[in-house]
């Protein structure tokens, strides 16, 4: 991708205006992804700025050999899914304490590109049944279907082979079409 060698090499030379760079080139995608990955729709703008925020203090401390070699998507998008994991793994050792359960927002409705092209019901019941899939086969699915990535850095992301991640995302298809099928 030549516009990813553009970006690392304005990485290396200059870290600030480079990360700026990047931003602005993957953060559609960053955010796209985190409105699908966040629990609530109200924490995808925090996921995805705290996954900024952690790629940019990685960025830091990284030689030049080791930015000029990544692959920023799937990169970021790791950072982002292994962020929102940790998000959710403290949450479940922190339960609420005032006795009132709250359950999951639906994931935002927020219209962006892929969604403009549905209509609003089935956008929110694809959303809605989205967010019910596993977290493997939602990823693989809103990776390769939503965000449109090739498999192998929807491989690279979930850290698999290409056959897995086209399984995952499969397997994630199948659902969501059986489950489209069931309700009215």
């Amino acid at each position: 991708m030549a516009d990813d060698e553009q970006l690392r090499t304005a990485l290396v030379e200059d870290l600030d205006a480079g990360f700026e760079a990047v931003v602005r080139a993957h953060g559609d995608v960053v955010h796209a992804v985190a409105r699908r990955t966040a629990d609530r729709a109200v924490d995808a703008e925090d996921l995805a700025a705290e996954a900024f925020l952690r790629a940019y203090r990685a960025l830091r401390d990284y030689p030049a050999t080791r930015i000029e070699a990544l692959d920023l998507r799937p990169w970021l998008l790791t950072i982002l899914l292994n962020t929102a994991r940790n998000d959710r793994r403290t949450a479940a050792r922190r339960p609420r304490t005032d006795g009132v359960a709250e359950p999951p927002d639906r994931p935002s409705a927020t219209a962006g590109p892929a969604e403009r092209a549905e209509t609003a019901e089935l956008g929110d019941r694809l959303a809605a049944l989205l967010a019910d899939l596993p977290v493997a086969q939602r990823t693989a699915v809103v990776l390769r279907h939503v965000v449109d990535l090739p498999v192998a850095e929807v491989a690279a992301v979930l850290h698999c082979t290409e056959g897995t991640a086209r399984s995952y995302a499969a397997r994630g298809l199948a659902a969501l079409r059986a489950r489209l099928e069931e309700t009215p």
